[in-house]
């Protein structure tokens, strides 16, 4: 991750800014050495949208692998389940 000083930045902002936007880069900003803000490019609405939608499939995974683990036989492994049903 780069880092700019408040200076640069001034004087820089557009490119700065170019980066973060076209590069999707995280730029530190720092006062005096000091780490005080940080640009991060943001999701257009369409991104987030996915984003949202992968989230709710993520979701739905974990809710379906803690309903089969409450239901899963002891000492049975999924591998031992697959032979057994190949059989």
């Amino acid at each position: 991750m780069d880092t700019v000083g408040v200076r640069e930045l001034k004087q820089k902002t557009t490119q700065v800014l170019r980066r973060v936007r076209e590069k999707k880069e995280q730029i530190q900003v720092t006062y005096r050495g000091e780490v005080v803000a940080l640009l991060v490019p943001v999701l257009s609405a369409k991104r987030r949208a996915k984003a949202a939608a992968d989230e709710a499939v993520w979701a739905d995974l974990d809710q379906l692998a803690a309903e089969i683990s409450a239901h899963w036989p002891k000492n049975v492994t999924a591998v031992d389940a697959i032979r057994q049903d190949r059989r």
